[in-house]
Protein backbone atom coordinates (compact mmCIF):
# COMPACT_ATOMS: atom_id res chain seq x y z
CA UNK A 1 0.00 0.00 0.00
CA UNK A 2 1.37 3.41 -0.95
CA UNK A 3 2.16 6.33 1.20
CA UNK A 4 -0.99 8.01 -0.39
CA UNK A 5 -3.47 5.50 0.00
CA UNK A 6 -2.08 5.17 3.58
CA UNK A 7 -3.23 8.75 4.41
CA UNK A 8 -6.14 8.29 3.01
CA UNK A 9 -7.66 5.32 4.74
CA UNK A 10 -6.51 7.17 7.67
CA UNK A 11 -8.29 10.51 7.02
CA UNK A 12 -11.46 8.95 6.32
CA UNK A 13 -10.69 6.95 9.93
CA UNK A 14 -10.54 9.94 11.50
CA UNK A 15 -13.75 11.52 10.11
CA UNK A 16 -15.72 8.36 10.76
CA UNK A 17 -13.96 8.52 14.72
CA UNK A 18 -15.12 12.14 14.52
CA UNK A 19 -18.77 11.21 13.93
CA UNK A 20 -18.67 8.10 15.91
CA UNK A 21 -20.29 9.96 19.25
CA UNK A 22 -24.13 10.18 19.40
CA UNK A 23 -24.09 13.95 21.04
CA UNK A 24 -21.41 14.72 18.09
CA UNK A 25 -23.70 12.82 15.51
CA UNK A 26 -26.98 14.78 16.92
CA UNK A 27 -24.77 18.21 16.60
CA UNK A 28 -24.41 17.18 12.69
CA UNK A 29 -27.76 16.09 12.16
CA UNK A 30 -29.17 19.57 13.62
CA UNK A 31 -26.72 21.10 11.22
CA UNK A 32 -27.93 19.76 8.01
CA UNK A 33 -31.07 22.04 8.04
CA UNK A 34 -28.27 24.90 6.60
CA UNK A 35 -28.81 27.12 9.50
CA UNK A 36 -25.66 28.12 12.21
CA UNK A 37 -26.01 27.23 15.61
CA UNK A 38 -24.36 28.55 18.56
CA UNK A 39 -22.40 26.20 21.47
CA UNK A 40 -24.61 26.83 23.64
CA UNK A 41 -28.12 25.79 21.61
CA UNK A 42 -25.86 22.73 20.06
CA UNK A 43 -25.21 21.71 23.50
CA UNK A 44 -28.86 21.13 24.11
CA UNK A 45 -29.25 19.79 21.19
CA UNK A 46 -26.34 16.85 21.69
CA UNK A 47 -27.73 16.51 25.07
CA UNK A 48 -24.99 17.63 26.78
CA UNK A 49 -22.92 19.72 29.10
CA UNK A 50 -21.51 22.81 27.67
CA UNK A 51 -17.67 22.29 28.37
CA UNK A 52 -18.54 18.41 26.81
CA UNK A 53 -20.53 20.62 23.87
CA UNK A 54 -16.76 22.35 23.57
CA UNK A 55 -15.11 19.66 23.37
CA UNK A 56 -17.05 17.61 20.64
CA UNK A 57 -17.34 21.16 18.46
CA UNK A 58 -13.41 21.04 18.67
CA UNK A 59 -13.32 17.73 17.26
CA UNK A 60 -15.92 18.13 14.73
CA UNK A 61 -14.36 21.12 13.63
CA UNK A 62 -10.58 20.03 13.31
CA UNK A 63 -11.89 16.79 11.53
CA UNK A 64 -13.33 19.31 8.97
CA UNK A 65 -16.96 18.61 9.36
CA UNK A 66 -17.79 21.93 10.66
CA UNK A 67 -16.65 25.45 10.58
CA UNK A 68 -17.07 28.54 13.12
CA UNK A 69 -18.29 32.23 12.05
CA UNK A 70 -17.52 35.23 14.81
CA UNK A 71 -20.00 37.94 14.86
CA UNK A 72 -19.44 40.52 17.47
CA UNK A 73 -19.25 39.01 20.38
CA UNK A 74 -21.10 35.42 19.28
CA UNK A 75 -19.73 32.47 17.83
CA UNK A 76 -21.85 30.06 15.30
CA UNK A 77 -21.23 26.60 13.74
CA UNK A 78 -22.33 25.23 10.42
CA UNK A 79 -21.40 22.38 8.59
CA UNK A 80 -18.50 23.13 6.48
CA UNK A 81 -19.81 22.56 3.35
CA UNK A 82 -22.88 21.01 1.35
CA UNK A 83 -20.52 18.05 0.79
CA UNK A 84 -20.59 17.30 4.12
CA UNK A 85 -24.26 17.70 4.35
CA UNK A 86 -24.48 15.14 1.02
CA UNK A 87 -22.29 12.52 3.46
CA UNK A 88 -24.58 12.95 6.25
CA UNK A 89 -27.50 12.66 4.19
CA UNK A 90 -26.05 9.45 2.45
CA UNK A 91 -25.16 8.21 6.05
CA UNK A 92 -28.62 8.37 6.92
CA UNK A 93 -29.51 6.11 4.23
CA UNK A 94 -27.04 3.12 5.36
CA UNK A 95 -28.18 3.91 8.61
CA UNK A 96 -31.91 2.71 8.12
CA UNK A 97 -30.48 -0.36 5.76
CA UNK A 98 -31.79 -3.58 7.33
CA UNK A 99 -31.84 -7.25 6.07
CA UNK A 100 -35.69 -6.89 6.63
CA UNK A 101 -36.59 -4.04 4.64
CA UNK A 102 -34.39 -5.72 1.13
CA UNK A 103 -37.31 -8.56 1.74
CA UNK A 104 -40.00 -5.90 1.26
CA UNK A 105 -40.53 -2.79 -0.56
CA UNK A 106 -39.55 0.21 1.28
CA UNK A 107 -41.89 2.00 3.76
CA UNK A 108 -40.41 5.59 4.35
CA UNK A 109 -40.89 6.06 8.44
CA UNK A 110 -39.97 9.83 7.79
CA UNK A 111 -43.21 12.58 9.11
CA UNK A 112 -45.14 13.41 5.97
CA UNK A 113 -43.76 16.92 6.45
CA UNK A 114 -39.93 16.28 6.60
CA UNK A 115 -41.24 13.73 3.61
CA UNK A 116 -42.51 16.14 0.79
CA UNK A 117 -39.90 19.16 1.62
CA UNK A 118 -36.94 19.56 3.59
CA UNK A 119 -33.54 21.09 3.25
CA UNK A 120 -30.47 18.73 2.75
CA UNK A 121 -27.84 21.45 4.16
CA UNK A 122 -28.58 24.26 1.41
CA UNK A 123 -30.52 22.46 -0.98
CA UNK A 124 -34.35 21.06 -1.42
CA UNK A 125 -34.41 17.21 -0.20
CA UNK A 126 -37.87 15.13 -0.04
CA UNK A 127 -40.38 14.30 -2.81
CA UNK A 128 -40.59 16.95 -4.84
CA UNK A 129 -36.66 17.44 -5.01
CA UNK A 130 -36.42 13.86 -5.87
CA UNK A 131 -39.17 14.65 -8.26
CA UNK A 132 -37.48 17.51 -9.78
CA UNK A 133 -34.15 15.82 -10.09
CA UNK A 134 -35.88 13.02 -12.19
CA UNK A 135 -37.58 15.16 -14.22
CA UNK A 136 -34.12 17.49 -15.12
CA UNK A 137 -32.58 13.97 -16.50
CA UNK A 138 -35.75 12.74 -18.62
CA UNK A 139 -35.91 16.57 -19.86
CA UNK A 140 -31.80 15.79 -20.70
CA UNK A 141 -31.80 19.18 -18.41
CA UNK A 142 -28.83 17.29 -16.90
CA UNK A 143 -26.63 14.80 -18.04
CA UNK A 144 -24.04 12.79 -16.08
CA UNK A 145 -20.90 14.14 -16.00
CA UNK A 146 -18.19 10.73 -16.91
CA UNK A 147 -15.05 12.48 -15.31
CA UNK A 148 -16.53 13.17 -11.64
CA UNK A 149 -18.70 10.39 -9.49
CA UNK A 150 -22.54 11.73 -8.75
CA UNK A 151 -22.11 14.90 -11.04
CA UNK A 152 -23.71 16.35 -13.41
CA UNK A 153 -23.57 18.96 -16.20
CA UNK A 154 -26.13 21.15 -17.30
CA UNK A 155 -26.66 20.77 -21.18
CA UNK A 156 -28.33 23.55 -23.70
CA UNK A 157 -31.56 22.25 -22.98
CA UNK A 158 -31.06 22.72 -18.87
CA UNK A 159 -29.96 26.23 -19.50
CA UNK A 160 -33.13 26.93 -21.47
CA UNK A 161 -35.48 24.65 -19.00
CA UNK A 162 -33.75 26.08 -15.46
CA UNK A 163 -33.74 29.68 -16.74
CA UNK A 164 -37.67 29.75 -18.22
CA UNK A 165 -38.41 28.97 -14.08
CA UNK A 166 -36.15 32.52 -12.99
CA UNK A 167 -33.07 30.21 -11.86
CA UNK A 168 -29.76 32.24 -12.53
CA UNK A 169 -27.97 29.77 -14.39
CA UNK A 170 -24.72 31.73 -15.13
CA UNK A 171 -24.66 32.17 -11.48
CA UNK A 172 -24.56 29.07 -9.97
CA UNK A 173 -21.97 27.88 -13.08
CA UNK A 174 -19.44 31.00 -11.43
CA UNK A 175 -19.38 29.02 -8.19
CA UNK A 176 -16.18 27.39 -7.40
CA UNK A 177 -18.58 24.42 -5.80
CA UNK A 178 -19.60 21.59 -7.88
CA UNK A 179 -22.52 22.69 -10.09
CA UNK A 180 -24.81 19.84 -9.73
CA UNK A 181 -24.23 16.37 -8.47
CA UNK A 182 -26.90 13.80 -7.14
CA UNK A 183 -27.22 13.71 -3.33
CA UNK A 184 -29.16 10.56 -2.31
CA UNK A 185 -32.14 11.42 0.06
CA UNK A 186 -32.75 9.12 2.68
CA UNK A 187 -36.52 9.23 3.38
CA UNK A 188 -36.89 8.51 -0.79
CA UNK A 189 -33.91 6.14 -0.96
CA UNK A 190 -33.69 8.01 -4.58
CA UNK A 191 -31.35 11.26 -5.46
CA UNK A 192 -32.11 14.90 -5.46
CA UNK A 193 -30.13 17.32 -7.14
CA UNK A 194 -27.39 19.37 -4.88
CA UNK A 195 -24.01 21.38 -5.79
CA UNK A 196 -24.72 25.26 -6.83
CA UNK A 197 -27.33 24.67 -8.88
CA UNK A 198 -29.70 22.71 -6.00
CA UNK A 199 -28.86 25.73 -3.83
CA UNK A 200 -29.91 28.09 -6.58
CA UNK A 201 -33.03 25.86 -6.68
CA UNK A 202 -33.87 26.10 -3.10
CA UNK A 203 -33.31 29.95 -3.10
CA UNK A 204 -35.54 30.53 -5.94
CA UNK A 205 -38.25 28.85 -4.49
CA UNK A 206 -38.19 30.76 -1.29
CA UNK A 207 -37.87 33.67 -3.24
CA UNK A 208 -41.36 33.16 -5.36
CA UNK A 209 -42.58 32.04 -2.07
CA UNK A 210 -43.33 28.44 -3.46
CA UNK A 211 -42.08 27.44 0.03
CA UNK A 212 -41.29 28.88 3.03
CA UNK A 213 -39.30 27.25 6.02
CA UNK A 214 -40.15 26.51 9.44
CA UNK A 215 -38.88 27.85 12.60
CA UNK A 216 -36.17 25.46 14.04
CA UNK A 217 -36.93 22.93 11.72
CA UNK A 218 -35.07 21.22 8.43
CA UNK A 219 -39.24 20.97 6.93
CA UNK A 220 -39.93 23.31 4.49
CA UNK A 221 -43.70 24.04 3.84
CA UNK A 222 -44.92 23.84 0.11
CA UNK A 223 -47.59 27.26 -0.03
CA UNK A 224 -50.87 26.76 -2.37
CA UNK A 225 -48.74 29.22 -5.13
CA UNK A 226 -45.96 26.26 -4.98
CA UNK A 227 -47.89 23.36 -4.61
CA UNK A 228 -49.74 24.69 -8.19
CA UNK A 229 -46.59 25.48 -10.04
CA UNK A 230 -44.80 22.09 -9.28
CA UNK A 231 -47.78 20.34 -9.96
CA UNK A 232 -48.03 22.10 -13.37
CA UNK A 233 -44.07 21.26 -14.39
CA UNK A 234 -43.75 17.86 -12.42
CA UNK A 235 -47.31 16.54 -12.39
CA UNK A 236 -49.35 15.15 -9.73
CA UNK A 237 -48.96 15.46 -6.11
CA UNK A 238 -46.16 13.15 -5.19
CA UNK A 239 -47.62 9.83 -3.51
Amino acid sequence: MDEQQTFADAALAEIAQSMAEPARARILCCLMDGHARTATELAAVGEVAASTASAHLARLSSAGLIECQSQGRHRYYKLAGGEVGAALEAMLVLAGRSVSRALKPFEPSTPPGMREARRCYDHLAGDWAVRLHDHALRSSWLEVDAALPRAYTLSATGITGFAALGLDVEAARSSRRRLACACMDWSVRSPHLGGALGAAWLQLLIRDAWVEGELDSRAVRITPRGRSRLQRLLGSIPA
